[in-house]
């Protein structure tokens, strides 16, 4: 079992940045993809970015060029640097483990654990 928590959301004005952190329990997080989801109000949780063990990423085209998915396995964390925030990226963010730990998965069904979310609100 796997045991996710995310922190560092928070309000921020557009074109501000947050960074975001998922510190997950347990040995073998070195081994897990790592991906980070955000949800909407209305709307269905979407990617955001993803990091195989191997450190291959994968970027949401909606986010990319101003999120930066990171992990460090020493203090099983994984990070989400996010730039240049726009009001559309409001949302709930959550941190997810996919078991594999080769591939870099868009699908919210690949991953088996998930943490409870972060809310980031970016205001206009």
């Amino acid at each position: 079992q796997v045991q996710l928590v995310e922190s560092g959301g928070g309000l921020v004005q557009a074109g501000g940045s947050l960074r975001l952190s998922c510190a997950a329990s347990g040995r073998t997080f070195s081994s897990y993809t790592m991906g980070w989801f955000r949800q909407a109000p209305g709307k269905e949780r979407e990617f955001v970015a993803t990091i195989a063990r191997m450190l291959g990423t994968r970027y949401a085209d909606s986010v990319k060029g101003r999120f930066t998915i990171s992990r460090d396995n020493a203090k099983n964390t994984v990070y989400l640097q996010m730039n240049t925030l726009k009001p559309d990226d409001t949302a709930v963010y959550y941190c997810a483990a996919d078991q594999t730990g080769w591939r870099t998965t868009y699908e919210p069904l690949d991953y088996t654990y998930w943490g409870q979310g972060t809310q980031v609100t970016v205001s206009s």
